[in-house]
């Protein structure tokens, strides 16, 4: 090579690491509104079987989408009106009321008072109890902020996820389109997998975190456990942490049903009977709600919800499951052989919307369809 080939080839290399470098800054210039597209598309990818169950029942893709806005919207106002003043009451008291509980423990249990003197846990406790109201005051303005740029966040991710889960059939059926004509049946079978078991997954644990904080809550009731709705909401929320979020819920409404109540009976029980539904959702209700969604190994499910906690917290961590069911899936389907060369006819779909597009998209295929029949 000669010095000017040379000169060319490393110039053109220059320029592309200088191109790559750029795209890399811009991305991550951009990285808050991308993952924001991110979760946007996996709200609508979760809210979308909803929504094909209703055109599958004769009603129009945009009074659907409608439909399912009305029904989260009005589902999450009626949560607001109904609970919300109860909640921010006994949450209040649980602030107020807290060094009291603590200081009373020494009375009330007989072990924590020789722990206290063995270990001075009663001073650590009521320092930190005294340094809770002070630390609210002192952020107040902080947690303001932070749930007026939270708000806006969800009114973002909604208005996306509302343009996303409109022109969802559209989207399934382009990225069907960008791939050659003897892997678009194999892309096809990718989309519906990955919306299936998103949906399914995300659908799912929801219901099943509601079925869990109505469990707690009749548990706290039933064994008249103090603040028993801000307990309730927080078993309900960290339900969807998969395998340690459910124990998580039942450490906290444990140690609070302690301080408040007594060790025994109110602690002792509500800790059994979370226990007890622990089980029964686990191999139960679990197995059935989840049965198409999920097919990983235990520890591979913790691992996945890890690495999502850490890069998106608990969103992160609920998106990270089904996104790996969805990448074991992906690599079931890539080892399956590919249809012969000559084989570019696609086969039909359940769903009318893919069909209708596929139509518009290439008039042949209706005839080409009937064809293969």
């Amino acid at each position: 090579m000669t010095a000017g080939e040379v000169f060319r080839w490393a110039a053109a290399g220059a320029c592309g690491l200088a191109l790559v470098g750029l795209v890399l800054v811009a991305l991550w210039t951009v990285r808050g509104v991308l993952a924001l597209v991110l979760v946007s598309l996996f709200v609508a990818v979760s809210l979308d079987p909803a929504v094909r169950w209703l055109v599958r029942h004769r009603v129009r893709r945009p009074y659907a989408v409608a439909m399912i806005l009305v029904i989260v919207v009005g589902s999450l106002a009626a949560l607001v009106i109904g609970v919300g003043p109860s909640l921010v009451s006994q949450a209040g008291n649980l602030v107020r009321d807290l060094p009291g509980y603590i200081a009373g423990l020494d009375e009330r249990s007989p072990l924590f008072r020789d722990l206290s003197t063995r270990y001075g846990l009663d001073d650590r406790l009521n320092e930190l109890a005294a340094s809770v109201p002070a630390w609210i005051a002192t952020n107040l303005l902080s947690m303001f902020q932070t749930f007026l740029e939270g708000l806006a966040t969800a009114v973002t991710v909604l208005v996306l996820s509302l343009y996303f889960l409109a022109d969802m059939p559209r989207l399934r059926r382009r990225a069907q389109l960008i791939a050659p004509d003897r892997h678009r049946e194999r892309v096809r079978r990718i989309v519906d997998t990955a919306v299936d078991k998103v949906g399914t997954y995300m659908i799912g644990n929801a219901v099943i975190s509601l079925i869990a904080g109505a469990v707690a809550y009749l548990g706290l009731m039933i064994f008249d456990v103090p603040f028993a709705l801000p307990l309730a909401l927080i078993v309900a929320i960290t339900d969807l942490i998969p395998l340690v979020g459910a124990t998580l819920g039942m450490a906290v409404c444990g140690t609070v049903a302690a301080m408040a109540a007594g060790l025994w009976p109110a602690a002792i029980a509500i800790v059994l009977w979370l226990l007890a539904y622990q089980q029964l959702e686990n191999y139960w209700i679990v197995p059935r709600m989840m049965r198409r969604s999920l097919d990983m190994p235990s520890l591979a499910v913790l691992l996945a919800g890890l690495v999502g906690a850490a890069l998106l917290g608990l969103i992160g961590a609920l998106m990270a499951i089904p996104i790996a069911a969805t990448i074991k899936a992906v690599i079931a389907e890539l080892r399956t052989p590919l249809p012969p060369p000559g084989y570019a006819i696609d086969h039909p779909v359940d769903d009318p919307e893919l069909s209708q597009l596929a139509a518009e998209a290439d008039p042949a295929v209706p005839a080409m369809r009937a064809a293969a029949d």
